[in-house]
């Protein structure tokens, strides 16, 4: 075999082990990610699960296993619906963070909803700003603190 047909059959070689790395990665994230989505689906469901037990002793009512699984699939589409619609709010204000706004945004043709998440936004900025508020003060009395230790 001369030289050549060497090189050639290395590197023929060299790249098939290239593209093979190459293609196991993607599988591998595609595997993680599967493997996520999992995790994420199993929490839901166990968390519908929980709700479901609890309203059920409530109303004295139980519920079938395929009734929840099919809440739980319902509400993991829906929390993906809802999440892509946020992420698609704050591109579109050029922004990379959603904030309140966003999710007012998305709420607004549920007024009950609009109307909990305004009223968690108010009691967050009524907090913030008491906060901010006692911060003042507290750095006012800081000087004048010092100057009687003096």
């Amino acid at each position: 075999m001369s030289t050549i047909t060497r090189e050639i059959i290395y590197i023929v070689r060299h790249r098939k082990i290239c593209v093979t790395e190459k293609m196991e990665n993607p599988e591998k994230e595609n595997y993680e990610k599967l493997a996520y989505v999992q995790r994420l689906k199993a929490a839901v469901h166990y968390t519908v699960a929980e709700i479901c037990e609890e309203r059920g002793k409530e109303c004295d009512v139980t519920f079938a296993k395929q009734v929840i699984s099919a809440l739980s699939e319902a509400t993991f589409r829906y929390s993906q619906m809802m999440s892509r619609d946020l992420e698609l709010f704050a591109k579109h204000a050029k922004r990379s963070t959603i904030n309140t706004e966003d999710v007012k945004l998305l709420v607004r043709k549920s007024p009950q909803m609009l109307m909990h998440i305004q009223d968690l936004c108010d009691r967050r900025e009524a907090a913030s700003s008491s906060k901010k508020q006692r911060k003042k003060k507290t750095s006012r009395k800081d000087p004048q603190e010092d100057e009687d230790d003096k």
